[in-house]
């Protein structure tokens, strides 16, 4: 395939690329604003990928990959949209209206958003909400994760997938029950809120937990990621599959047949 990648010279985006070219995809456009203009391949390291850096996407893929910040999401999928092109993201610490501005562009281009592109995490999202929906409500939830400490939002998204798919077992109102911070007098724990944890530190690539906790025992759902390969992987994955779908909104779920 022909593949865009945004956020070209972040630690996923170069991750991404390398993985790309290993299978045997050409990478024709890199997307990275703060160095454009410059050899992406001199810069990566990696003379596969001799190209000139761009401040934005101008067509030509057949797939676009973006792993950058909330406002490189917006301007890619403003680009993909523009020159019609299939969108796949993992970038976090998103606004809902900016998920909700992927959902129209689905009625145009065929568009995939995760919090986490790895098997092991889409699996646990699954096995959350079976969890969330098989125990009674007497359990206790908690969700912790942690991440390296360059990471600048917080909960992660992953987190947050798996607060989503905890309350779409239970029919909580995720908005409603999350209790960010518990500081001080606190008074008893609501039996109906849902915590939420995010841990920093060093160089962790991503652990998440969810807790059930109830009266004589615990059950602890973890995945541990020690190479973002994991995510690239997948992400390349995805693209893949995504490449000439009708226009839609589709979920890491169907790429792995979840």
């Amino acid at each position: 395939m022909k593949i865009a990648v945004s956020g070209a010279l972040g630690r996923m985006g170069r991750r991404v690329a390398a993985l790309a070219l290993d299978a045997g995809h050409t990478i024709v456009a890199a997307v990275d604003v703060a160095q454009h203009g410059k050899n992406y391949g001199a810069l990566l390291g990696d003379a596969r990928a001799d190209l000139e850096l761009l401040p934005k996407y101008n067509g030509g893929a057949d797939v676009l990959i973006d792993f950058s910040l909330p406002k490189g999401f917006d301007a890619r999928l403003a680009d993909c949209l523009a020159h019609p092109t299939p969108f796949v993201s993992g970038t976090t610490g998103l606004e809902n209206m900016q998920l909700a501005a992927l959902a129209q562009a689905a009625k145009k281009v065929p568009v995939l958003y995760a919090p986490n592109f790895s098997l092991g995490v889409n699996l646990l999202f699954a096995l959350a909400q079976r969890a969330a929906a098989s125990l009674p409500e007497s359990y206790d939830i908690e969700i912790v994760e942690m991440h390296h400490r360059r990471k600048v939002d917080a909960p992660s998204g992953t987190a947050i997938g798996l607060l989503k798919a905890v309350c779409a077992g239970n029919g909580r109102n995720p908005d409603a029950v999350t209790r960010h911070v518990r500081h001080g007098h606190t008074g008893a724990r609501d039996p109906k809120e849902i915590g939420m944890h995010a841990l920093r530190g060093g160089d962790v690539v991503g652990d998440h937990t969810v807790i059930f906790a109830a009266e004589g025992e615990r059950v602890e759902l973890t995945h541990k990621a020690s190479s973002r390969d994991t995510f690239a992987a997948g992400a390349i994955k995805a693209a893949e599959w995504l490449a000439g779908k009708a226009p839609g909104e589709y979920t890491m779920a169907q790429v792995l047949g979840l």
